[in-house]
């Protein structure tokens, strides 16, 4: 009996599952991660280069707890080992959605905040989620 609940633990969430949790993980740590971006540029006049990386460490930092407990459900590994991978999956994530939004911005005149918006759909959607199943939580 034993044997079959490690199994059972041990198993991965099926794809689709995982997407679509993954997906509203993404949601309540983008809640974070717009807040306190917007509180920053909005209210604290930071530059929004500064304001959205800061923004991304506080959405990481719920995305984590939840893809580890609940979307990929992989309390099995070593957390440390996640934890690295992780940073790995978030920093290259902040670098290409800080790009994205500046380059929307600066080239298109898009507002920083709509140009948020639009990059981080496209990128949690596809580089975070795939990084996340097979490299931070495999």
């Amino acid at each position: 009996m034993e044997n079959e609940t490690k199994l059972e633990n041990n198993a991965k969430v099926p794809f689709m599952t995982s997407f679509f949790r993954s997906q509203a993980s993404s949601a309540v740590a983008t809640i974070f991660d717009f807040g306190s971006a917007g509180l920053l540029h909005y209210l604290l006049s930071f530059h929004y280069a500064i304001a959205s990386p800061i923004g991304n460490i506080f959405g990481a930092i719920i995305s984590f707890y939840l893809g580890r407990n609940w979307a990929f459900k992989r309390k099995d590994g070593k957390i440390s080992h996640q934890a690295i991978r992780y940073t790995i999956t978030s920093l290259s994530s902040a670098f290409i959605n800080t790009t994205g939004i500046v380059f929307l911005t600066e080239s298109f005149g898009v507002d920083p905040g709509w140009s948020k918006a639009i990059i981080a759909l496209l990128v949690g959607a596809s580089f975070n989620f795939l990084m996340f199943r097979y490299f931070v939580y495999k």
